[in-house]
């Protein structure tokens, strides 16, 4: 978890600046139409007041953050918008010290918020009041925009893009490599790739093409090339995702580590103080005990490259008891069992935990739950896939969270994206991806630990 620390008056001077970068989705407008009021994007009749509003919101945060820091007041902001809003686009927000004005104990701030390519959309003008005490605060991670922070410096993954035939697909590793997050193989059809990547007017020049016959072929031959260090991650682009599953689990491939294949999906939601993962949504239908063994472990695996040292895994159910006629309780129970005599490491897991009692400390309290993970949990592992499909599209579609999924389990990250993400999702799975391979690489022992049985 970060610390953050605040400056005194004292300690700043004309010049100081800081910035922040923040990924904005076309949701945010709606959320902050929601939240104030605002008819204009409510109405679908433009973004109303909201753009302005949510600019002014970056340009609070970091000087609640960074300059001057927590316990700082704001005593006047003066915004002038410039350019609209891009749709899903990274924004820097920029603080700089214009002066400082000793008698009023006052710092004057110019603001800049730029958009893709420093492209200037608005100004401000702050008038600050810094604290009047020292204040350091360590709060949980939030925001996955800092996943894309955490890869600076870290060699890009030479992934193999499969059967990119869309112009999403395309586009979405394009981005990732021009984040610097990736270096794209395409495994497809050659003509029908530059053909689309012609009309969407994307420039294929740093890519390399392995041409393909069909999906089927596009997943072997990437599958092949991952399995022999040639790539370090599988991407899917336009196929289906049990066609390039499929090829990844063949025993020709040389990528199956003995574990189950499972999905991790890690979640920011607007209204909620920290991430969480949620497993398995996405590939196994109706887990049997062991194989939700090997999903948990892959998740404390998934977690721990992701930087959380011990994540707290809540066994979901609907119920906090354990109930003989209900399954997932039984499963939970022996799950944490399990963890407790060693079977599975790293992590802290305990169940069966109902939904509220995982997240929630003060419904804990109520129901009288006494458990290291009710109230934190880092993970929550469902029952099935019904439950984790549903899970996952109310975060996505109704609660406007961040994104970033990869598949887990194998000896390579494979990243699923889905027509119906957004581009922010496909850039940080991609960053998920980067930071999951370094770690497996580093020590493969914390993240892929051999079964105990």
């Amino acid at each position: 978890m970060p610390a953050i620390a605040n400056r005194m008056f004292e300690e700043i001077h004309p010049g100081d600046s800081a910035s922040a970068t923040r990924s904005v989705q076309p949701s945010d407008a709606r959320a902050w139409a929601n939240a104030f009021g605002d008819a204009g994007p409510l109405a679908g009749t433009g973004n109303g007041q909201a753009a302005a509003g949510i600019v002014s919101s970056l340009f609070a945060a970091l000087v609640g953050t960074a300059l001057p820091g927590p316990g700082s007041l704001i005593r006047s902001l003066a915004l002038e918008m410039k350019a609209p809003l891009p749709d899903a686009a990274l924004l820097t927000t920029t603080l700089t010290v214009r002066e400082t004005r000793a008698a009023e104990r006052l710092v004057c701030l110019d603001g800049i918020c730029a958009g893709p390519g420093g492209t200037e959309l608005a100004t401000a003008t702050l008038l600050v009041a810094p604290p009047l005490a020292p204040v350091r605060v360590t709060v949980p991670e939030q925001r996955l925009d800092d996943l894309l922070e955490r890869c600076r410096g870290l060699k890009p993954l030479p992934t193999a893009v499969v059967h990119p035939l869309s112009a999403d697909s395309l586009a979405g590793a394009l981005e990732a490599a021009a984040l610097g997050l990736i270096v794209p193989v395409l495994f497809g059809p050659e003509a029908q790739i530059r053909r689309i990547a012609a009309q969407a007017g994307l420039d294929l020049s740093g890519c390399t093409l392995i041409p393909t016959a069909d999906e089927a072929d596009s997943a072997r031959k990437a599958a092949l090339a991952a399995g022999a260090g040639e790539v370090a991650a599988l991407m899917k682009g336009s196929l289906h995702t049990d066609v390039m599953l499929h090829a990844a689990m063949q025993h020709e491939a040389r990528l199956l580590t003995g574990r189950l294949l499972s999905h991790c999906a890690l979640f920011a939601v607007p209204t909620y103080a920290r991430r969480v993962v949620v497993t398995d949504a996405a590939l196994n239908i109706a887990p049997d005990l062991a194989q939700k063994r090997d999903i948990c472990q892959n998740a404390i695996g998934f977690a721990r490259a992701l930087g959380i040292a011990t994540p707290k895994v809540a066994v979901l159910a609907a119920v906090e008891m354990v109930q003989i006629r209900m399954a997932a309780t039984m499963d939970a129970a022996v799950l944490a069992k399990m963890a407790q005599r060693g079977q599975i490491v790293g992590g802290i897991v305990d169940g069966p935990l109902d939904l509220d009692a995982a997240v929630d400390a003060q419904a804990a309290r109520v129901k009288h739950i006494t458990s290291p993970v009710a109230g934190s949990a880092d993970v929550l592992l469902v029952p099935n896939i019904e439950a984790g499909n549903m899970i996952y599209k109310n975060l996505t579609f109704m609660a406007d969270a961040q994104m970033a999924g990869l598949v887990v389990g194998a000896k390579v990250p494979i990243m699923l994206t889905s027509r119906a993400d957004a581009p922010p999702a496909r850039r940080f799975s991609a960053a998920t991806a980067v930071l999951y391979a370094d770690a497996l690489a580093r020590d493969p022992a914390a993240i892929q630990p051999m079964n105990v049985d």
